[in-house]
């Protein structure tokens, strides 16, 4: 048979092939996957378990009026094959390149921008509400997974869309899996669906001899509607998603294409909010992935035929989970908390070892703050392990649930800084700014795995209230030989008589030590000023520089209310009038290495060096 998926330009080319057909074009599609994501790394499981789903949804929806928004976005790799993107697919995720997740600005097939959970049934509803308003043809669909339905706007979109007067579909895609194992009671709720499938089948018999009964007179009507809702709940409980006004439908093999062409046919003729709940299996057609999906979620780039990624070893993530599991050890007071995330945070080994102390909320970043505050006054000392991209979902709960608690509540901030391929979504820029509005929060920054250690004990320890410990994603940079940290708050590095001083913090550090090494070398002596503890700044740290001709402060965070901005104000306070420069990130970071986008961001030592440079000119 001819490669299908080169005759494939648009979604209406799925309509002139047969069933059978699109069967050998999902295997296409499955190959291509597996291909691009070994060589750039991605999210491999989640998309292999959607191949099915995404060619029916493309199918049977006309892609001109028909919108489909994708919950996270991870899983979208298909649908980005199916609508005009296949042959940049081999592009996704790098620079200049495809973005892993959906983006408005890169298709007009791309409904809505994803990257964070829990948001396409609002966002569908959003959508599908304003076709309504401007008399704009079409049906909205909304692709959410059941990890996702652990969080709480998942539920505030379902309970206001339960009232749409219109069709509006929800597509639940149930792997049961989020990115570790589901937890909670939501997924022990779906795990009793699963397991009940006859259960519906009977339901939808009852429910159409009922439907056919013959009313004779209001009395009558009323009588057997009456009748008709007790008889219901003597045959059968409703589902929670039927409470909420939505017509359930399910559970579907989400690999029986056929089943799901016909499904997705009939429910668009449905005048009514739908759910679809499609059962799938994470990584399908990939032996390895099927046998481990947590591990091929997110993935680097890996060798096919092993499964092995090309790069491991370890990384601030692991050195963490390794010294909150030594810590615990010490003292039995010590939990540690995850949003989903126990592989990505490192803290498989603390969840072996202290069980009883480790708590995976799920997708539920909000819920897992004011859980670890509700601890800390119960006298624990939770340690939360969250990525910095999703810390500000829970913006709110960090000051209400535990800053105004006064609570001791430490949060390990996982991904801060940029991220790389994951792009704008994903970037760890936001977390330093938002922080430093809240009062009496103690934030720290370490550049390298013995600080990561002694500032968690510090934080822990000796901060008053809630306190934060932020690092980068992979492994350590640059060290000079003759550098060691004193563990206090601040260090300093180079020409302790230099008039030029470099002001940073974490990883930035270590290209602020190749920048000074080639001014050196160009007869520009430099001293860096290395803030370990970026919030509150040690004054003495200010008086350090206080004589300096020239300060040039680089922050690999947004510039706006970060600690550049509050460190020139702590200067001006102190009578300082020489020259202060700031580079800082002022936009959304796009999607490159970490090394492209510190590059463009001119954040890396060569950058320092041109600014640097440039202004000693003038």
């Amino acid at each position: 048979m001819d490669n299908l998926l080169n005759k494939i330009d648009s979604p209406k080319d799925l309509q002139n092939l047969s069933v059978s057909e699109l069967c050998e074009l999902c295997t296409e599609i499955r190959e291509k996957l597996i291909t691009t994501i070994s060589n750039n790394g991605g999210h491999l499981a989640s998309n292999l378990g959607v191949v099915e789903l995404t060619v029916a949804l493309d199918r049977v929806f006309n892609s001109d009026k028909d919108k489909i928004v994708w919950d996270v976005g991870h899983q979208s790799y298909t649908h980005k094959i199916l609508t005009g993107r296949r042959d940049a697919i081999s592009t996704i995720r790098t620079q200049g390149g495809l973005s892993g997740y959906p983006n408005r600005l890169e298709s007009q097939y791309d409904a809505f921008n994803a990257g964070h959970s829990s948001t396409s049934i609002s966002a569908a509803l959003g959508i599908a509400n304003a076709k309504v308003l401007t008399n704009e043809p079409g049906h909205v669909l909304a692709v959410i997974g059941d990890g996702a339905l652990t969080g709480g706007l998942a539920y505030e979109g379902l309970n206001n869309a339960g009232r749409f007067k219109k069709n509006f579909i929800v597509i639940l895609n149930d792997n049961n899996m989020s990115i570790s194992r589901n937890v909670g009671s939501i997924a022990r709720y779906l795990a009793h669906i699963r397991t009940k499938p006859g259960y519906f089948r009977v339901k939808g018999n009852v429910e159409t001899v009922l439907d056919h009964v013959p009313l004779v007179g209001e009395p009558i009507h009323r009588m057997l509607s009456k009748s008709k809702t007790a008889l219901k709940q003597v045959l059968y409980n409703s589902t929670l998603f039927e409470d909420m006004g939505f017509y359930y439908y399910g559970p579907f093999d989400g690999h029986n294409l056929e089943q799901l062409i016909d499904v997705l046919e009939n429910a668009k003729n449905i005048n009514h909010p739908v759910l679809l709940h499609v059962l799938t299996c994470k990584g399908k057609g990939y032996p390895f992935a099927e046998q481990n999906p947590g591990a091929f979620h997110g993935v680097s780039s890996f060798d096919i035929k092993t499964g092995k990624a090309s790069s491991s070893g370890e990384s601030f993530s692991s050195v963490f989970g390794s010294n909150i599991c030594t810590l615990a050890a010490r003292d039995n007071r010590i939990c540690a908390i995850t949003a989903a995330m126990q592989t990505g945070t490192g803290l498989s080994n603390f969840a072996k070892q202290f069980s009883d102390r480790f708590f995976d909320t799920g997708i539920a970043e909000e819920h897992a703050i004011t859980f670890a505050g509700g601890l800390a006054a119960g006298g624990m000392l939770p340690v939360c392990a969250i990525y910095s991209t999703f810390l500000q979902r829970g913006y709110d709960q960090i000051i209400h649930d535990a800053a105004i608690q006064r609570v001791k509540v430490t949060f390990a901030i996982d991904r801060a800084g940029v991220v790389g391929e994951d792009g704008e979504t994903h970037q760890g820029i936001f977390d330093v700014p938002f922080l430093n509005t809240i009062p009496n929060i103690t934030v720290y920054s370490p550049t390298y795995y013995d600080e990561l250690y002694s500032d968690f004990n510090e934080a822990i320890y000796h901060c008053n209230g809630v306190s934060a410990v932020r690092y980068p994603r992979g492994k350590q940079l640059f060290k000079p030989f003759d550098f060691e940290s004193k563990c206090k708050a601040y260090d300093t590095y180079g020409e302790n008589s230099a008039e030029i001083v470099i002001a940073t913090y974490g990883r930035l550090f270590s290209f602020a030590c190749k920048a000074i090494s080639m001014l050196k070398e160009k007869g520009i002596p430099v001293r860096i000023v290395k803030l370990n503890r970026i919030k509150p700044i040690d004054l003495d740290a200010v008086d350090a520089v206080l004589k300096a001709k020239m300060i040039f402060f680089f922050e690999e965070g947004i510039q706006q209310g970060g600690v550049g901005e509050h460190f020139d104000y702590l200067l001006t306070q102190s009578g300082f009038s020489n020259k202060f420069y700031l580079r800082g990130i002022t936009d959304f970071v796009p999607h490159a290495t970490m090394m492209q986008s510190l590059e463009a961001l001119e954040l890396d030592d060569k950058g320092m060096v041109n600014m640097i440079m440039t202004e000693c000119k003038k």
